[in-house]
C-alpha cells in the first residue's frame, strides 16, 4: 500500500467514525471522486439520494454533490440539518435560469405547465408546476394533459430529448449543462469507430445529435442498471467521467470507455475527505430553504415523485 492509499484510508475511517459519533449520513453523487464515493453510506443520482436520505433516520445529511443537491434534501427532509461540505460547489446549469426569468416567462404564457429539472435552485422549483429528473422526464411529459404545452427548464437537451420521446407539445429554456453540450458528434463517431463491439450509453443532458448515436439514452443510475442487466461487455459511456468508477466496481469483467476524456464537472471534483471531516466537525455549511419557498418548491417535487415511471 503506498502513502497516498494510507491516508485514504485513514481519512476514510476518520470520516465514517465521525459520521457514527454524530448520527449523521454520507451521500456521495456518481461524479464524485472515487474515494468519496468509496466512504459514502449511499451513492445515486441527485434526487435517488435525497428521496433516500429523507427516509433515513440520521440527524445529519452529508451531501458530497453540488448546491442544489443539498437544497433539494433541504427541500425534502426540513427536520434535518444538510451540510454540503464545500459550499462553492455549484451548476452552471442550474444558475442558467432564476426564478425571476421563469416568472416572466410564465407571465407570457399562463396556459403552459411548467416542468423543470432538478437540476435547479429551490427558487426555480418554487416557481415549477412540477420537476423532472433525466431519469423520469418523458413519464412526467406523459402524465401532463395531451392538449396543456409544457415549458421546461433549464436543459434545452433534456427538452428536446423529451419532446421527441413522449410526443408532447414542449418548449423549452434555452439552458444546458457545459460538460454534457460539449460532447460533439464527431467525437463520438471516432470512439465508436475505434471500438465498434461497444454500445453507445449517453446522458440525456447531451446534445441531440449525439442522442441519435446512442444505443442507449439513460441517467447515470439508469446506466448503473442497465450495464448490470446487460449481456455485452464493452461500453462507450458519454456522461461525466466520475461514473465510470461505480460502473467498473459493479461489473469487474466489462470494459468502459469515456466518450470523452474530458468530460469533467470541476464542481463535482471539489470535494474531498478532508472537506467533509471539517463539515461535520464543525458542522459548516448548513443549507438551508425559506419555509415559503421550500413548501412550494416541496409540491413540485411530490408531484413528480407520484408518476409511475415507464
Amino acid at each position: 500500500m503506498n502513502d497516498n492509499n494510507r491516508d485514504i484510508e485513514a481519512l476514510s475511517k476518520k470520516v465514517r467514525k465521525l459520521l457514527k459519533d454524530k448520527n449523521a449520513i454520507l451521500l456521495a453523487h456518481n461524479y464524485q471522486i472515487p474515494e468519496v464515493q468509496d466512504v459514502a453510506d449511499i451513492c445515486g443520482d441527485s434526487l435517488e439520494l435525497s428521496i433516500k436520505a429523507s427516509k433515513t433516520e440520521a440527524d445529519i445529511i452529508v451531501f458530497c454533490g453540488v448546491h442544489f443537491m443539498a437544497e433539494t434534501a433541504a427541500i425534502l427532509s426540513p427536520d434535518k440539518t444538510v451540510l454540503l461540505p464545500v459550499v462553492s460547489a455549484g451548476c452552471p446549469m442550474a444558475d442558467m435560469i432564476t426564478a425571476r426569468q421563469l416568472q416572466k416567462k410564465k407571465s407570457e404564457m399562463p396556459d403552459a405547465v411548467i416542468v423543470s429539472y432538478v437540476n435547479t435552485t429551490a427558487e426555480v422549483k418554487a416557481e415549477s408546476d412540477m420537476c423532472c429528473t433525466s431519469a423520469n422526464a418523458v413519464s412526467v411529459a406523459r402524465s401532463i394533459d395531451r392538449e396543456k404545452r409544457i415549458y421546461m427548464t433549464p436543459d434545452r437537451n433534456l427538452a428536446q430529448y423529451t419532446l421527441k420521446t413522449s410526443g408532447r407539445n414542449i418548449t423549452w429554456w434555452n439552458g444546458y449543462c457545459p460538460i454534457h453540450n460539449n460532447l460533439t458528434a464527431g467525437q463520438v463517431k471516432k470512439v465508436k469507430a475505434e471500438n465498434p463491439g461497444a454500445l453507445l450509453l449517453a446522458h440525456p443532458e447531451c446534445p441531440p445529435e449525439v442522442l441519435d448515436l446512442a444505443d442507449e439514452v439513460k441517467s447515470t443510475s439508469g446506466m448503473l442498471s442497465f450495464v448490470k442487466n446487460s449481456e455485452k461487455t464493452e461500453f462507450i459511456i458519454g456522461t461525466e467521467t466520475g461514473i465510470i468508477h461505480p460502473l467498473k466496481k459493479a461489473n469487474p469483467g466489462k470494459r468502459f470507455i469515456p466518450a470523452d476524456p474530458a468530460m469533467i464537472c470541476v464542481d463535482m471534483k471539489k470535494t474531498r475527505l478532508e472537506d467533509i471531516i471539517i463539515s461535520i466537525q464543525e458542522m459548516r455549511h448548513v443549507i438551508k430553504v425559506p419555509e415559503e419557498i421550500r413548501v412550494r418548491a416541496k409540491t413540485a417535487v411530490e408531484r413528480m415523485l407520484a408518476v409511475p415511471v415507464d
